[in-house]
């Protein structure tokens, strides 16, 4: 994987608003669905198969989906589905140093013997195969065609003896602004096992081992969120042991489902009724994988049981 860089930079004149530009190209079956999976994932707006000649028009284009102007990422597949794709980016690339706009070209490279496997493992017909030429040969006339362009490349990436998933690490590693993390999304929420099983939940943890703050007059009224109901559960010998040994098994699983890609990770806590263990200690982990650098929002199902017969109670 190669990071040496051909980046525009911007020019004095250069709206604030211009978005970040990546744009995806390379050999065909080198990886390009896989890498536009992970620019969705890390916020990016992706349009695959965009014709080169149209990068301008995009870059002007104003209020995108999810995408305020101001902060705008884009991420634009251009490849050889479109046949004046090799002159027309080329052409694009140039226009874009010109006007000083900051962008990063990905190129996807892998050998060819791996690249006609995958096509026939496909069964799909190579972009530039016509009639009388084989897979080998559509793929060694798109390599002379695009040998300019690699050369142009801000990072290249081969993906000869990559899994999907490890691919998909390479990328998040050169885009998520030097922490995977941001593309996984943590939710921890309490619940009460008396009003039915967390079946949403990745990690299901059961507290109902510790001592209930329900038992105390004083506190049956209160909840997890209430500060004598959190002091109760959390400052017992019990839970204290309980929580160094709660959170290495975070710290071991937590970086392994970033490195597996995961999107979205939820976790859940439960107690007998979902009003005061399980509130108390989904509040700390939440804050607990907030401040190792996760984007973690806290909610508690059932919390609001007890007084009005619905649940949803949550905060970020």
């Amino acid at each position: 994987m190669s990071s040496e860089t051909d980046i525009g930079q911007p020019c004095e004149d250069q709206s604030p608003a211009m978005p970040e530009l990546v744009i995806v190209t390379g050999m065909s079956g080198a990886g390009r669905t896989e890498a536009m999976h992970v620019f969705e994932d890390l916020g990016y707006f992706c349009i695959d198969n965009l014709p080169a000649s149209m990068i301008g028009t995009l870059l002007a284009l104003e209020g995108m989906p999810g995408q305020p102007d101001a902060q705008r990422k884009l991420a634009v597949v251009c490849d050889a589905r479109n046949r004046d794709f090799f002159s027309d980016l080329m052409c694009e690339i140039d226009d874009l140093k010109q006007r000083g706009v900051a962008y990063r070209l990905v190129f996807l490279d892998a050998d060819d013997d791996k690249l006609i496997a995958r096509y026939k493992s496909s069964r799909r017909r190579h972009p530039l195969c016509g009639e009388g030429i084989t897979i080998g040969g559509g793929i060694q006339r798109e390599r002379e065609l695009l040998s300019s362009i690699k050369d142009s490349a801000s990072e290249i990436i081969d993906t000869t003896d990559m899994l999907p998933q490890e691919l998909k690490s390479a990328i998040r590693s050169l885009f998520s602004g030097g922490d995977e993390r941001a593309a996984l999304t943590v939710t921890v929420y309490s619940f009460g096992f008396k009003h039915g099983a967390a079946l949403d939940a990745d990690i299901v943890m059961d507290v109902r081992f510790l001592p209930n703050p329900y038992y105390e007059p004083e506190l049956k009224g209160l909840t997890g969120l209430d500060a004598p109901v959190r002091d109760f559960v959390m400052y017992r010998s019990e839970t204290e042991e309980f929580q160094k040994k709660w959170r290495s098994l975070l710290d071991c699983v937590m970086p392994g489902y970033v490195a597996e890609g995961k999107q979205q990770l939820a976790i859940a806590i439960g107690c007998t009724g979902g009003q005061h263990r399980s509130v108390a200690l989904a509040e700390a982990t939440g804050e607990y994988l907030k401040a190792k650098g996760y984007r973690v929002s806290i909610a508690h199902r059932d919390l609001s049981l007890a007084e009005t017969g619905k649940a949803g109670r949550g905060r970020k």
